[in-house]
């Protein structure tokens, strides 16, 4: 099985990368490679398995870090000289979508949730259908999460409504016993499933000691200036817990470690994360400044697309609406990839 283990370390995250191979299907730790073909559509996947070539160690100061990678599908060797001389090899465009999850139990108390793992509410259900009605003509390749269940959620309730009908499988990788327990000995129903990859490092900011609190309480405690700093600045964290900019730093680190790298080879990716998270991932791709990202709201549920062409990021915004097809006139690639999928289905 192709994949790098998810590894747990308290204080320091170890991570190696630096991978590229003549494929052109890149991704650091490791890859592997199937193919899907039907009625004359073909969809190529590859995560290859390849030696890293340079290491590189990054320190963090909260909860354990979880490095991952894929195993739901079988690999096909791919040869190498082993060198590191091999290039990327870039495909036109890939699409990237943002998910902020529905509203969760929490959120509707008005406490902190942070790094609480708290599921949705009734109305977050509904928020994360009405999402995968809205990226339902997406193609979608790989699916990244946090590693608590609202984020989990939003994105499984989403690929209810898409259109391909692949079924989302969570990957386990936190030991042997689980990849063992986990494999899928159906290669047809391999062709029928998305990886989804958790990762820790998309959380939500984690908020320390407001955790479990009432916000307007804690606004009446500390008084309304001191929390709107603890929530709204950039570098000020809140009593034990992170700042954005802490935030930032482990998510746009993961962002550019793991993800960035399969829309490089092409490969649409979505991820449902968090407000502060996703606010992080987006002051990257827009180059916001530390000003400008603590003015950006994300509203729950609401999707964003953005299209990563030639080495630039192109925010799109959200589709408009579940059943209008105006989101392929931004890109060739889509709408190409919407008439075979109507041919499929229609035939």
């Amino acid at each position: 099985m192709a994949a790098a283990a998810f590894h747990q370390a308290i204080g320091t995250l170890q991570s190696r990368g630096c991978v590229s191979n003549s494929s052109g299907l890149n991704r650091e730790n490791g890859n592997a490679s199937f193919r899907l073909i039907s009625k004359g559509f073909k969809l190529d996947i590859a995560l290859l398995r390849r030696e890293t070539y340079c290491s590189r160690k990054r320190s963090f100061g909260i909860i354990q870090a979880l490095a991952s990678q894929t195993t739901i599908f079988d690999p096909i060797s791919s040869p190498s000289d082993g060198t590191k001389s091999d290039t990327k090899k870039k495909s036109n465009e890939a699409a990237l979508i943002l998910i902020r999850h529905g509203e969760s139990m929490w959120n509707e108390k008005n406490l902190f949730t942070g790094c609480v793992d708290v599921p949705l509410t009734k109305k977050g259900v509904e928020e994360a259908i009405e999402a995968g009605k809205r990226i339902s003509n997406i193609p979608v390749d790989m699916i990244y999460t946090s590693a608590l269940i609202r984020a989990q959620m939003t994105a499984m309730l989403a690929m209810t409504e898409h259109r391909r009908k692949k079924v989302p499988i969570i990957v386990h990788n936190e030991s042997e016993q689980a990849r063992a327990w986990s494999q899928i000995f159906s290669e047809e129903t391999k062709k029928q499933c998305i990886p989804v990859v958790t990762a820790w490092q998309l959380n939500e900011r984690m908020y320390g000691e407001l955790q479990g609190l009432n916000k307007q309480e804690t606004a009446d405690r500390y008084g309304k200036e001191q929390v709107h700093e603890w929530r709204r600045s950039y570098d000020i964290p809140p009593p034990n817990g992170e700042s954005l900019e802490m935030c930032a730093e482990r998510a746009v680190a993961y962002f550019k470690e793991y993800i960035e790298p399969q829309l490089l080879s092409g490969k649409n990716v979505m991820i449902a994360a968090h407000g502060n998270s996703l606010r992080s991932i987006i002051m990257y791709l827009d180059k916001l400044t530390s000003q400008e990202v603590i003015s950006l709201e994300l509203s729950t549920g609401i999707p964003m697309l953005y299209i990563f062409k030639e080495g630039r990021f192109i925010r799109r915004g959200s589709p408009v609406a579940p059943n209008e097809a105006g989101v392929y006139a931004y890109t060739k690639r889509l709408a190409q990839y919407r008439q075979k999928l109507d041919e499929m289905l229609q035939s």
